[in-house]
């Protein structure tokens, strides 16, 4: 991390996971566990937990966010949310383009720019995820496909749009499989994003983007990812559910 320059962050991503019951309880325990944080806290919740979220988080540290996005304002799109809609109820960021969605939902380069852009014009703050496949990394072909999907991921996006997106790295390998890039080989993709981004638009707002890590991080292994210089934080899965285990990466988080 280099809170001197981005502000970190660290995002959990619920999943299909808690009643509101289960978040209600969730939340109250997370509350005061990170009420000293320094970095950035946000809770990405089901649709379903959002409004529960929202009101249990008013007045602390805790952002809340939703997990997915609808890129069109309104219309017969059965089952999906707006932006519109997510602004209204005062949520503050957005997951896009998670790779349970591109694996499981048939998202593509194409919907995550369209979601991505729909969010930053609503006032959202996208949490973009890009990463590849394990048959990638092992073809050797990892550099060019997320310099890809980083590309893709941010057409027609503004230099000043940009500074409410967060690029979220995830090799798809190492989600709710246990494994985990090493902090090297996490770090080395972080900085790639970083450099395509500088690409894109200039170093200036390379410098300032937030890019997290989201496979697999942890209690164990957070304070090594988090000491990387590109890695400014976390998105984060399973450990999100658990409130001692979610205030652990935070508080890595606040003393790196």
């Amino acid at each position: 991390m280099n809170k001197t320059l981005r502000q970190a962050i660290i995002a959990g991503n619920w999943k299909m996971n808690k009643n509101r019951a289960e978040a209600k309880e969730l939340i109250e325990a997370m509350k005061p566990l990170v009420a000293d944080a320094n970095c950035g806290v946000v809770i990405c919740v089901p649709f379903t937990n959002l409004e529960t979220a929202m009101e249990l988080t008013k007045g602390t540290n805790i952002k809340v966010g939703a997990e997915n996005v609808h890129f069109e304002k309104s219309g017969a799109f059965t089952g999906e949310i707006s932006a519109d809609m997510l602004t209204e109820m005062g949520v503050e960021y957005v997951v896009i383009g998670h790779s349970e969605r591109r694996q499981y939902f048939g998202e593509t380069d194409h919907t995550v720019n369209l979601r991505t852009k729909a969010a930053v014009e609503a006032g959202l703050k996208p949490i973009v995820c890009v990463g590849e496949m394990l048959e990638d990394r092992e073809n050797g072909i990892t550099a060019e496909l997320v310099a890809m999907q980083v590309k893709l991921a941010l057409k027609d996006i503004t230099k000043e749009q940009l500074k409410n997106i967060v690029i979220a790295y995830e090799p798809v390998w190492a989600i709710g499989t246990g494994k985990t890039a090493t902090a090297d080989q996490a770090a080395e993709v972080c900085g790639l994003i970083r450099e395509t981004v500088a690409s894109i638009y200039d170093k200036e707002a390379a410098d300032a983007m937030t890019i997290q890590y989201g496979g697999s991080m942890n209690p164990k292994n957070a304070a090594e990812l988090l000491g990387k210089e590109d890695i400014d934080g976390g998105l984060i899965g399973g450990a999100s559910l658990k409130a001692p285990d979610f205030a652990a990466i935070v508080e890595a988080a606040t003393k790196g």
